[in-house]
């Protein structure tokens, strides 16, 4: 520990790679080797890599490494390898992918799924490997059939040759034998038959008729259920319990305290939960049991007065502040939200014999098992992941507290346990977006260009938790917690006062051309636990920004449309994005008492330009039809594209009409759908998509649809009514 001790905090963010913003753990993961990978081997079956499975049969299987929660990407990925393999990709099984270091993201470096990142950063991986397996195939079907490998060609899984077609199933025995090639070519975008085109997922038949498997359906022998009562505020502890009443529900069998709280374990899991009701606790309160959403709100309030630290600088503030001839400066306010996915969180694990299962819908399957493995005192070598589909993630099935309390639970009863949150745990016991206030100041010149752009952003920074909960599970069980929550503190301490946790800016800033710019955060912080919400910091930085510029464009006496477009010339493809949009715009027919909203914003390298037709009745906001045009460079699916466009706006139109948790005496107000509720049918509006057709590389579509909806909807009620709505959810005075 003392060498520990002696690392800067500089040195420390440069090996952690967050020093700029990002979150790239450097460090190596045990478990994870240069053995062959997790996949189900049959004789005569051609396993070329982690990814393809190919029977003597012609039967093939896909081992999926990134994870399915409703985004499409088993689908998307299927396609790219399909596509250079030429087999259609709905031949191909799909499989989830075991741990391994052969299935790491590549832009994290970890096995894990978020940031809108699957396609964009396998689009050429998978399309590699599919066209290095047909390559090794044609060359032993020309060994095999006694003709050279130009004569040779594909189609359907097939291998054509005079007129003839052969099962690749027929090769697998020879093309074990032969080299991989590195690069074989890959086709051109002209010869596409499935990137680029419409077909149904490979999944709906599994969901529409029920069978697809779930987390939450998982089941097997001598299976208990676990219901844990935690403290009501966040960072509380137990101090004592009585277990009486609990024990005498029928059905239950344990009462063990764990390290979030109580737990109640039980054959059946209204059982377990009737017991944990019954259970009689008293908590030891943290600081935040002090703090109300007023409280909060005033704190923040005085954070907008500190200095913080800057980042995003560029040319003289001052100076730009001269040269304008319209200076707004305002403040914008965003709520703390929960994820709320469909699914609620959950877990199974089974500890027998020295080894363990777990089964999760999780976003990084080898944390499930890290978290296992350290809870239980097993090596990742004994610990085997199963994972699943997820019924919603959003960034939230990337926290996996939930599989440490089944863990627990398991190691003390030595039953197989299911951890099952139900919806109030999750909203009021999980983890949160956080929170923020954040004040633009920008000047505009008489010929509607901006001249002066200063941002500031006052709230709990992202990356500390996710570091904490992040670093139990991918680092070894040697690592004591002592050592985990030195490393979580001090990246904490780095990003109070020294340098910017990008995640909780970004997108205030980066999309116009601004000379003259600075921005600054800085972190209040009370506790309350925080993570990644889709979208991540765009969620709420995109509000702020975009209602600001609908303000400057109506003060520029400019259409929202043409001021974005003075003040976007060095970023084509966003400029591109609300050009379009702005033709459609125009094209719009005008129906009485409806009005118009535009706002557009980058996120996950992807473009996008929405409009909102909002009306507004006695105060209450209905958004009736929604535009949405996307430049995301290859549409792999645009039905997918489409589907999660849709998916994005309603999931932001939920957050700015309804979004909104509220502290009290630190515990969370809110506990289900009745008070914190989500979109319904009737409030869902009609979502027109135009993808922008483009030859460039894949980038992200899982989130951002999501950011431009508040401020479209915020500029349309402005449209509306003249008021200016500067805090979210959306409400009239």
């Amino acid at each position: 520990m003392d060498g520990l001790v002696n690392v800067s905090r500089r040195r420390f963010l440069k090996a952690s790679g967050v020093a700029g913003g990002g979150l790239v753990v450097g460090f190596t993961l045990t478990g994870c080797s240069s053995s062959a990978p997790p996949v189900v081997r049959l004789e005569g079956d051609f396993v070329p890599n982690a990814f393809l499975q190919i029977t003597p049969e012609n039967h093939f299987r896909f081992y999926c490494p990134r994870d399915e929660m409703g985004q499409g990407v088993n689908t998307g990925l299927t396609t790219l390898v399909a596509e250079e393999l030429d087999v259609a990709p709905w031949e191909i099984e799909v499989l989830w992918a075991g741990v391994h270091s052969d299935y790491a993201n590549p832009e994290f470096g970890v096995q894990g799924t978020g940031g809108s990142t699957s396609i964009k950063a396998h689009y050429r991986q998978l399309r590699q490997v599919g066209a290095n397996v047909r390559a090794v195939l044609l060359e032993a079907a020309a060994g095999q059939l006694g003709r050279p490998v130009a004569a040779l060609s594909t189609e359907d899984g097939h291998v054509l040759v005079d007129g003839e077609r052969h099962p690749y199933g027929h090769f697998v025995a020879a093309a074990a034998a032969f080299a991989m090639p590195a690069e074989a070519p890959l086709k051109p975008a002209s010869e596409f038959k499935y990137i680029g085109k419409e077909f149904a997922r490979i999944d709906a038949l599994e969901k529409s008729t029920g069978t697809a498997e779930f987390g939450i359906d998982i089941d097997v022998p001598g299976l208990h259920h676990g219901v844990v009562r935690r403290c009501p505020v966040a960072g509380g502890a137990l101090k004592s319990f009585r277990d009486d009443k609990a024990r005498s529900v029928p059905g239950i069998t344990d009462v063990v305290e764990i390290g979030s709280g109580v737990a109640v374990v039980a054959d059946r899991y209204w059982a377990a939960k009737k017991g944990a009701q019954a259970l009689e606790v008293e908590w030891s309160l943290p600081p935040l049991a002090s703090l109300d959403t007023e409280r909060l709100q005033a704190d923040y309030r005085v954070g907008l007065d500190r200095d913080g630290d800057v980042t995003g600088e560029r040319g003289d503030l001052d100076a730009g502040f001269r040269q304008a001839s319209q200076v707004v400066d305002n403040e914008y306010w965003a709520p703390y939200l929960a994820h709320a996915p469909m699914e609620p969180m959950n877990a199974v694990v089974r500890i027998e014999g020295g080894e363990a299962d777990v089964w999760t819908g999780s976003q990084g399957i080898v944390a499930a098992q890290g978290l296992v493995a350290r809870y239980s005192g097993l090596e990742k070598s004994k610990v085997r992941a199963h994972n699943t589909y997820l019924g919603g993630g959003f960034g939230r099935r990337a926290t996996l507290t939930h599989v440490i309390e089944a863990t627990q639970l398991a190691v003390a009863t030595g039953k197989p346990i299911k951890v099952l949150w139900s919806r109030e745990d999750d909203i009021q016991s999980g983890i949160y977006r956080p929170a923020s206030l954040m004040r633009i100041k920008a000047g505009v010149d008489d010929a509607g260009r901006l001249t002066a752009w200063q941002a500031k952003r006052v709230g709990g920074n992202i990356t500390p938790d996710t570091l904490g909960n992040m670093m139990p599970a991918l680092l070894p069980g040697a690592v004591g917690d002592g050592v985990i929550d030195w490393m979580v503190g001090l990246a904490d301490g780095a990003f109070d006062g020294w340098v910017v946790d990008h995640s909780s800016i970004e997108g205030l800033y980066e999309d116009y051309d601004t000379p003259n710019r600075e921005v600054r955060h800085v972190t209040v912080n009370h506790g309350l636990p925080l993570t990644f919400w889709r979208s991540v910091g765009h969620s709420y930085t995109a509000f702020a920004k975009e209602t600001m510029m609908d303000e400057l464009a109506a003060k520029a006496g400019l259409d929202a449309v043409e001021f974005r477009l003075r003040n976007t010339q060095d970023k084509p493809r966003l400029h591109n994005v609300i050009r379009v949009a702005g033709e459609r715009l125009r094209q719009w027919p005008r129906r009485p008492g409806r009005h118009l909203g535009f706002a557009a914003h980058s996120s996950f390298s992807t473009d996008v330009a929405e409009v909102a037709e909002v009306s507004v009745d006695n105060g209450a906001i209905k958004v009736h039809r929604v535009l949405c045009v996307v430049d995301c460079g290859v549409a792999v699916n645009p039905d997918i594209v489409r589907a999660q466009m849709e998916g994005s706006v309603m999931y932001g139109l939920t957050a700015a009409l309804h979004g909104e948790l509220d502290l009290e005496n630190g515990a969370i107000k809110q506990s289900n759908f009745h008070d914190y509720p989500i979109l319904r049918m009737n409030e869902a509006p009609a979502v027109d998509v135009v993808i922008i057709d483009s030859t460039e590389e894949p980038t992200g579509v899982g989130e951002p649809g999501l950011p431009p909806i508040a401020p479209a909807v915020a500029n349309a009620v402005f449209a509306a009514t003249g008021q200016r709505l500067r805090s979210l959810p959306l409400k009239l005075a």
